[in-house]
């Protein structure tokens, strides 16, 4: 579903629920094309003009961002498609105004205050299976993202560095030109293209698809200083890696870690003898199945690339500013 009509199915839905009226004008160039538009309200005969940001739908990393903008146009009103009840919850915590497609309203501010959200959702179409975005196509963006010349590997390599099947490559190759991130610049080489924008789908891709596959359990230390002391765990070099806020916290020296994650090849026998871990569906220590080919250096911690995405898709307002570091740092040149 494009923006505007996303706008125009929640005003008609509005309309029908509740009686009032918004009419939408989309910014064009040369209006303020740092936000998507604005809504005008008539409410009790009364107009209302509210900046409006449209998006299909919000995840955790993408708070922050709505936050600045909400911050920056008062008042604000952000229009989706779809909202999951968690994220319609931190908005409001946030003071931030929304309207889902289906009539569903938040509206606080400008002396309003309408609250409705027994609207159903509304019937979405399926969408094509673009085989860039499987568990196996997601392990091989991991790779473009971090190298881009990869994308001109022969797919034997490519399978090998993925650990995936080779036939698979074909497919992600053909689903990335096919959204256009692969761009042909002859006969035999390709260019990846806006890297920026695949790594804003890859973020939620990876937590929702790939990610739930590799976990192995989750675990505390036998002693609980062992949680306090993490940094002086040895990890087998090459085969255990920190990931998410301890990996955070080593690359900026930001963040208190609260979660321990790690990415491992050594199985769980083998974790908790290395690492006394007791196993714990509650505990602080989250452990993943290692996911890409070794690498010819070894390092404590995975590469910044997955490190700034296992902490953008936590809801942790220190999580993400440390995010933020780590991109400015080791990311932003190479997208």
């Amino acid at each position: 579903m494009l923006e505007t009509e996303i706008v125009h199915i929640a005003l008609e839905n509005l309309q029908k629920n509740t009686h009032i009226l918004g009419v939408w004008k989309n910014y064009e160039i040369g209006d303020n094309k740092k936000i998507d538009g604005e809504i005008t309200f008539n409410i009790d005969n009364q107009q209302v003009k509210i900046f409006t940001e449209v998006k299909r739908t919000i995840r955790n990393y993408q708070l922050n961002n709505i936050t600045d903008i909400a911050s920056a146009h008062k008042p604000f009103l952000l229009v989706a498609e779809h909202l999951f009840p968690k994220i319609k919850e931190e908005l409001r915590q946030r003071d931030i105004s929304y309207l889902e497609a289906n009539g569903n309203i938040y509206l606080k501010g400008q002396g309003l205050f309408f609250w409705i959200d027994n609207q159903k959702p509304l019937e979405q179409e399926k969408e094509k299976i673009n085989r860039a975005f499987t568990k196996t196509g997601l392990k091989v963006i991991f790779l473009f993202l971090q190298n881009e010349e990869y994308v001109n590997y022969p797919y034997r390599e490519i399978a090998r560095m993925a650990e995936i099947g080779l036939g698979n490559v074909t497919n992600v190759m053909n689903g990335l030109k096919q959204d256009g991130y692969l761009l042909k610049l002859n006969k035999d080489e390709y260019r990846l293209v806006n890297k920026k924008e695949l790594l804003d789908k890859w973020i939620p891709a990876f937590a929702e698809k790939l990610q739930p596959s590799l976990h192995i359990g989750n675990f505390r230390f036998l002693k609980e200083e062992e949680y306090k002391n993490w940094k002086n765990l040895a990890l087998i070099p090459g085969k255990t890696y920190w990931g998410g806020e301890p990996a955070g916290d080593i690359l900026t020296n930001y963040l208190k870690p609260e979660i321990l994650t790690l990415y491992t090849e050594e199985n769980r026998n083998d974790l908790i003898k290395n690492y006394r871990l007791v196993p714990d569906p509650k505990g602080k220590v989250k452990v993943y199945k290692k996911f890409w080919a070794n690498e010819a250096v070894n390092h404590i911690t995975v590469r910044p690339l997955l490190v700034y995405t296992d902490l953008m898709n936590t809801s942790d307002d220190r999580c993400m500013e440390t995010a933020q570091k780590i991109f400015d740092e080791y990311l932003q040149d190479k997208l």
